[in-house]
């Protein structure tokens, strides 16, 4: 659990638009749907994560008085207005594609039914918490899958940008398939497996290196990770084989070393050959800096002998691809289906409803995208979560959004795995009946559009 979001963190107008809707009563149902408009370039799929985080904020919505008094005095909205929040909770329905789904462009992976001014207030957060998951989330896979079967662990609090930042990239990286993060509170909330070392300073306040080495094992007898690279790595290996070997006499153990500057792969050779030599070849080496799944896919191929890798920065930015090109409109207001026709960001109007099909291989074979009141082939990848404000059932741990995570990366067509953008791009199908709908509601707006002229040239 992450601590309250003030409904107040949101868009200003959201809060204005709300007090129009007040004044003109419009509190009709409203139907909202989470997508993407386009993939990023060079990513092949996006994996779908933040829910629990949603579902958390609208279980939990409501304003404080001291937000209400500050409402009432900022000068902006009338006295009414601000009463009217003073119950406000969300006592609407979600549908969702669950967490570590993969996903594709146009797909909604969470669809919102509420009345009109719950559905429009929540955006801004929901937006906030989807699009920063899931970007993680899919740059964390494409990780996993450049580092194969090597231990990856979240490195990248203190570079995250802001504290919910990273410790929310602490969560979407272990969900799309890291053995862990160093952020302890992501061991507290989720029970996420911690992994450290130390830090070079640890080395510096120390006269000798080796006695950094053993006062550190001695305080972490059971098991313990060694940065060598502070000075000279290879001399460090080398006075480590002596001392190791006396630790263990003593029931002490040196689980791995860390290397985390130059030029990875070589030094790795280099130490490696040294404790393998001195008859230490249980020690593993673990690797970090400016590391991201193009670089360990290269560590990967070239053989270096690195047991694992720490993974920051580029990964909890998502540094290539530092944002996705998201949005959550409204699809239905009051019974009839809406649709946005601005140039380039037209959407799809109605409820929609996304088709997965498998082949005999298991392997994803293409979607289907149409309205919910069409069955397609294949299973229906958005599901019931939440009614009248409340989850229909416990949310699942995160190991187990894990495992389905781990599942949707193996059911993927090899080349969408692949790092660099595939030749051929997955199959989104639009059906018959969603087009159709959509020529329905342009003929609805234009008809509209026509009367509205014609009365405004009666009247002229």
């Amino acid at each position: 659990m992450t601590e309250r979001t003030s409904l107040l963190l949101t868009d200003l107008y959201q809060l204005t638009m709300l007090q129009a809707y007040f004044d003109q009563n419009m509190a009709d149902t409203a139907v909202f749907e989470f997508f993407v408009r386009k993939l990023p370039p060079g990513r092949n799929f996006l994996m779908a994560a933040g829910l629990e985080q949603v579902l958390d904020f609208l279980e939990d919505l409501h304003f404080t008085p001291a937000e209400l008094d500050w409402l009432a005095g900022c000068g902006r909205f009338h006295r009414r207005f601000v009463d009217s929040l003073r119950d406000l909770r969300f006592t609407g329905e979600v549908q969702a594609m669950p967490e570590g789904t993969v996903f594709f462009a146009d797909e909604p992976i969470l669809r919102v039914v509420a009345p009109l001014p719950q559905a429009q207030l929540v955006e801004t957060r929901i937006i906030n918490l989807l699009q920063f998951q899931t970007m993680v989330a899919s740059k964390a896979a494409r990780v996993r899958l450049g580092a194969v079967d090597k231990l990856l662990v979240d490195f990248g609090l203190r570079r995250a940008h802001g504290a919910e930042a990273g410790l929310l990239s602490a969560r979407a990286s272990y969900l799309a398939g890291f053995d862990g993060t160093s952020t302890v509170l992501a061991g507290m909330n989720w029970g996420i497996p911690l992994y450290g070392t130390m830090a070079h300073s640890f080395i510096q306040v120390h006269d000798g290196e080796v006695d950094a080495f053993e006062h550190f094992a001695r305080s972490y007898p059971k098991a313990c990770t060694l940065l060598i690279n502070t000075f000279d790595t290879e001399a460090a290996a080398r006075r480590l084989v002596p001392l190791a070997k006396k630790l263990a006499g003593e029931g002490i153990t040196i689980q791995a070393v860390r290397l985390d500057s130059g030029d990875l792969a070589a030094h790795a050779r280099q130490v490696r050959r040294i404790l393998d030599e001195g008859g230490l070849p249980g020690i593993s080496i673990f690797a970090s800096g400016n590391l991201d799944e193009y670089r360990l896919a290269e560590l990967v191929a070239a053989g270096a002998p690195i047991n694992g890798f720490g993974v920051g920065t580029r990964m909890n930015t998502s540094a290539d691809q530092p944002y996705l090109d998201c949005a959550y409109k409204l699809q239905e207001y009051a019974g009839l289906a809406r649709r946005k026709q601005s140039e380039g960001k037209a959407t799809w109007p109605g409820r929609k409803q996304v088709y997965r099909s498998y082949g005999a291989d298991g392997l994803m074979t293409g979607d289907v995208l149409t309205t919910t009141d069409d069955v397609a082939p294949g299973e229906p990848l958005l599901v019931p979560v939440m009614r009248q404000g409340r989850r229909l059932a416990n949310m699942p741990v995160l190991n187990a959004v894990r495992e389905h995570a781990y599942a949707e990366l193996a059911r993927l067509p090899v080349h969408l795995r692949a790092l660099t953008p595939a030749t051929a791009p997955y199959c989104v199908t639009l059906a018959p009946p969603l087009r159709q709908l959509a020529e329905e509601v342009d003929k609805r707006i234009q008809a509209d559009l026509i009367m509205r002229k014609s009365r405004c040239q009666q009247t002229a």
